[in-house]
Parts: C-alpha cells; sequence; structure tokens
C-alpha cells in the first residue's frame, strides 16, 4: 500500500522513531477495535490507539507480555517502543491458523498444533499469582461475573427480541437458564489469560508445520481460564479440541463454563452491533465452527 494511503501523523511517527527505516512496502490495517496498525517493510509492526481508553489497554498489555515471556515457549511480541500512542516490535511471521488450515493438515500435524496451543495456554495460566501481581497485572477487560451475565440477559432480550423468531428466542433462554437457575457454577480461580485467541492472533508456519507465535495480548489480564477454552471451540469446534485436553488436563474442569461462554459471544456482537449501530459487530460471530456441546452434556 503507497505511504500515501496512511495518514499522515500515522508516517510522521514512524520516521521520528525510525529514522533509518525505508518507508517502502507498508500494509495498512485498519480491522482492530482497539489499534490501527501500520506493518513497514514486513519487519515492523506500528500501532496506534483509536481511543482515548486504548493507551490503558496497551500499559497492560506491555506488563502481560514482560511477564509471559518468562513462562511460554511460544515466541510473542516483544515492544521496541511503548509510548502513550504508539508501540512498535517486531514482526512475527505466520500465517492464521484458520479451522480450515488446520482441518488440512495431517492428523498427526493436526494434533500437533493443537498440543502446542494448549500447552501455550497451560503455561500461561500457571504464571503464579504473586508475579501477576508484582508486575502490575489487572483484570482482564473480558471479566464477567454472574450478576455481569444476567443483566447482559436483560439487555439482550430487551434490545434483540424483538427482531428475533421464537426459536432464536428460546435457545438463548435455555443458553441462560443454567446460569438465572444457578445450575451452571461460574466460580473459578483468576487465572493469567490471553482472553481474545482469534484465529487471527494465533500465528502458523506452514513450512515448519508448527505455530509460530501469539499476537495481540490487549484482553490478557486476571480472567476465567474457561474463556480462552471457550475461543479455542469457538474458533475450531469442540469435536477437534476436546480430544486434545489432555495436554492440559485440568483445563477440561473448565469446559461446561467454556460452553456456556463460546454459547454468548454471537450474542454479545449481536448486541453490541445493534445498540451501538456498528453492523460489523454484529457480523463478527459469522465463521465459527458451531460445534459445541450444551452446557452440561457428558465429556464421553
Amino acid at each position: 500500500m503507497s505511504a500515501l494511503a496512511l495518514p499522515q501523523p500515522y508516517l510522521d511517527r514512524i520516521r521520528s522513531r525510525f529514522p533509518a527505516l525505508p518507508l517502502r512496502e507498508l500494509e495498512f490495517n485498519q480491522d482492530g477495535l482497539v489499534n490501527d496498525v501500520v506493518v513497514v517493510g514486513g519487519d515492523l509492526v506500528c500501532r496506534f490507539p483509536k481511543h482515548d481508553w486504548a493507551p490503558t489497554l496497551l500499559r497492560q498489555e506491555a506488563r502481560v507480555l514482560e511477564l509471559a515471556r518468562r513462562h511460554v515457549t511460544l515466541p510473542v511480541p516483544r515492544f521496541e517502543v511503548l509510548e502513550e500512542d504508539f508501540a512498535a516490535y517486531p514482526f512475527l511471521p505466520g500465517e492464521p491458523l484458520t479451522r480450515t488450515r488446520l482441518l488440512r493438515l495431517s492428523g498427526r500435524a493436526r494434533r500437533a498444533a493443537l498440543t502446542e496451543l494448549l500447552t501455550f495456554l497451560r503455561q500461561l495460566h500457571a504464571v503464579p499469582q504473586d508475579e501477576v501481581e508484582a508486575a502490575g497485572v489487572g483484570p482482564s477487560d473480558a471479566t464477567r461475573t454472574r450478576e455481569d451475565w444476567l443483566a447482559f440477559a436483560g439487555e439482550v432480550e430487551d434490545a434483540l427480541f424483538p427482531l428475533l423468531m421464537r426459536h432464536q428466542r428460546e435457545a438463548f433462554r435455555e443458553l441462560f437458564g443454567p446460569v438465572r437457575s444457578g445450575a451452571l457454577d461460574l466460580s473459578h480461580t483468576p487465572r493469567l489469560i490471553h482472553g481474545d485467541l482469534g484465529v487471527y492472533h494465533v500465528l502458523f508456519d506452514p513450512g515448519a508445520g508448527r505455530l509460530s507465535g501469539v499476537i495481540d495480548f490487549g484482553t490478557a489480564g486476571l480472567g476465567d481460564p474457561a474463556l480462552d477454552l471457550a475461543v479455542l471451540l469457538g474458533n475450531y469446534g469442540e469435536s477437534l479440541v476436546a480430544p486434545m485436553l489432555p495436554a492440559y488436563p485440568e483445563l477440561g474442569d473448565h469446559l461446561d463454563r467454556a460452553r456456556f461462554w463460546v454459547g454468548t459471544l454471537e450474542w454479545q456482537w449481536a448486541l453490541a452491533g445493534v445498540v451501538g449501530g456498528c453492523t460489523e459487530f454484529a457480523l463478527a460471530h459469522l465463521g465459527g465452527a458451531r460445534d459445541v456441546l450444551p452446557t452440561g452434556s457428558s465429556q464421553d
């Protein structure tokens, strides 16, 4: 993409911080909800917060990354520049580990990739609490209490139910029934979580046949490990992920909460799209695996 297509303030900031860097082969990505991204020459990632509150997330992300690098084996970003309205780090190569890409691998390679991903989560979730607190890492932005979920359910019924067909309303009531009745236990010990393991944040090296890194820790922090499992279920489907849970046996204890979490994701995006007037939010859940058992199902 031509440099002329980029906002001039972005170009000026990159030039001021990296005066010797040729500004060629610029890739401008505005898909992110929190940051605009400019990749320079395929080697340097430059991020620019879009909102007044985004720098707070950026500072938390930097603390999480510094901590995570000491505990996880997969490569993660390393900030070279961190300022209030600008961050830069070396580009991590790889292609998004989509469900289609995963299914096109041999059974052995597919199992190896999922094992790597679950091992990453096991390592991340195992970071000692005292280290998390000493690093100044706070709660994940995705943290939800039972009260939060009940309030969310009321918002969905007020804002979305008039737009839905009967079977859709019933599906939502079935999803939230165990929460409202108290049958689904939402209690957990907070752990350091990624919080947003979308397929575009999990990098795969086709040549090596293995993962090459995990990026975008903007939602990371203390939270429910079930959320990280839920995103994997939503990305790849329970039939692929559940058989690999022996790579992280303790995560299986969170499976029922994860099933609930993944069931809420499309409703969260739909509510944000309808109430906030952002059509792209309402479409963000399209393309998921839709291969998750209901809460309370047997794990056999």
